[in-house]
């Protein structure tokens, strides 16, 4: 095979010249049979929620720990901070499920921060003001806030099979 006079030096010598497929020609864009079958893709982000809460948990534990055990740590104010806001703020999140996301985050905020203060006042207002006091206080009522939550979901969607699926209506 001669190379016309007009191609240069370097595109005699190419390999498609002699018949050989451009890399472009062997890529395979197909989908296999096992990627059909589990449905639609998830977004590359998604293993990263529980994640995040998970952390989140770890540091609120943390915190109401060094609070507790009144531990001499810089980390033990914001760690301690965020377990104030995050344990109400996922209790009242729980219960307002109905709201759309933003509504129901600022919400769930606003409803921590009212919570601590109330118990802030409430201790205040008996005399029996402390740190673990207030630290098991809010652990309390978040905990009660959840757990009645949790009651009256379950109430709603009636008796479960245990494997989360309701038999309400199934003979």
């Amino acid at each position: 095979m001669t190379a016309p006079d007009a191609l240069r030096h370097i595109e005699v010598r190419h390999p498609a010249l002699q018949g050989a497929k451009s890399p472009m020609q062997t890529l395979r864009i197909k989908t296999s049979s096992s990627d059909t079958a589990k449905g639609p893709r998830q977004r590359p982000g998604r293993d990263l929620l529980p994640l995040l809460a998970g952390g989140a948990t770890t540091v609120g534990a943390v915190g109401a720990f060094l609070a507790l055990a009144d531990a001499n740590s810089p980390l033990r104010g914001p760690f301690t901070l965020f377990f104030l806001l995050a344990a109400p703020s996922v209790a009242i999140g729980a219960a307002l499920r109905g709201l759309d996301p933003f509504g129901r985050v600022l919400t769930s905020v606003a409803g921590a921060v009212v919570l601590d203060m109330l118990v802030a006042q409430g201790m205040l207002a008996v005399h029996r003001w402390s740190v673990p006091g207030g630290i098991v206080a809010v652990t309390a009522l978040s905990s009660l806030i959840l757990l009645l939550t949790l009651v009256r979901r379950r109430r709603t969607q009636g008796p479960s099979n245990g494997w989360g699926k309701s038999v309400r209506g199934a003979r």
